[in-house]
Formats: C-alpha cells, structure tokens, sequence
C-alpha cells in the first residue's frame, strides 16, 4: 500500500481478571472514511502459522478480521449485539458481541480506541472482554 504508514501498537486485553500485552508493528491507512490497521498477531497459530489481522475503524464502530489457521470476524458497535464467526481446522461456530463501550480517540492515524463487550458462542455468554489499543506512527 502506497499511502500506508508504518505505527507501532499496544494492544491490552482482560478477561476472568487476566491481563494479556502484545505490542507489534502495524500499517494504517485511511480509505473511504475509515481508518484500516493491518499488523501479523506475534504468536503463532496450533501450527506455527502467522495470524493476520486487519482492523477497520470509523467513528462509531470497529471490525477485526483475522486471517490465517485462524479466520474470524468480530464486530464493535456501543449498544449494539452484532454476529460474527470463528473457523479453525479444529472447529468453526457463529459467536456475536454485545459491546458496552466503544471510546475512539483519534488524530489521524494515531491515538487509543478501548471497548468492552461480552462475547456470545451459541448465545451463551462465555465472558467480558475489556480491550484498549493504542496506535502511534512511526517516525523512524
């Protein structure tokens, strides 16, 4: 991508009182409205495969879309319970989230996003997600 800029992420996640950490280097770039960060997830895979991820935020909502041993689709919306889906070779099943809080503050292709949601897998709610992300550009 020609108009892609190089950022460095921190993404947190909590769940059941756990606290996860990944920080990687990612592109953003903005198209049609949104602004789109693509990064490679730095664990591997059951299989020692990459996962790609690749995340479109607007102004009011944000979708991952992740891609490799693992293909899924999660969907943000504050208020709002959305469908999405998860396949592995081992599994595939629908799941949706209802998102409690989705804060996004952004200067161009910099800033935090946090949301909260409680993930459904054939509607019964197997737990609350609390995730922040923060994305700064990469001057080097």
């Amino acid at each position: 991508m020609q108009d892609a800029k190089k950022a460095r992420i921190q993404l947190q996640s909590r769940h059941e009182g756990e606290d996860v950490v990944q920080k990687t280097e990612a592109e953003v770039f903005e198209r049609g409205g949104a602004l789109y960060l693509k990064y490679e997830e730095p664990e591997t895979d059951l299989q020692g495969q990459k996962i790609r991820t690749l995340l479109k935020i607007t102004s009011d909502s944000l979708k991952m879309i992740r891609h490799g041993a693992v293909e899924s689709e999660q969907s943000f919306q504050e208020g709002q319970r959305l469908p999405g889906f998860y396949r592995s070779p081992y599994t595939s099943f629908n799941l949706s989230t209802q998102t409690s809080l989705l804060e996004i503050r952004l200067n161009g292709t910099a800033g935090t996003i946090r949301w909260a949601y409680d993930l459904y897998v054939h509607e019964e709610c197997t737990g609350h997600f609390n995730i922040s992300l923060h994305i700064q550009e990469d001057t080097q």
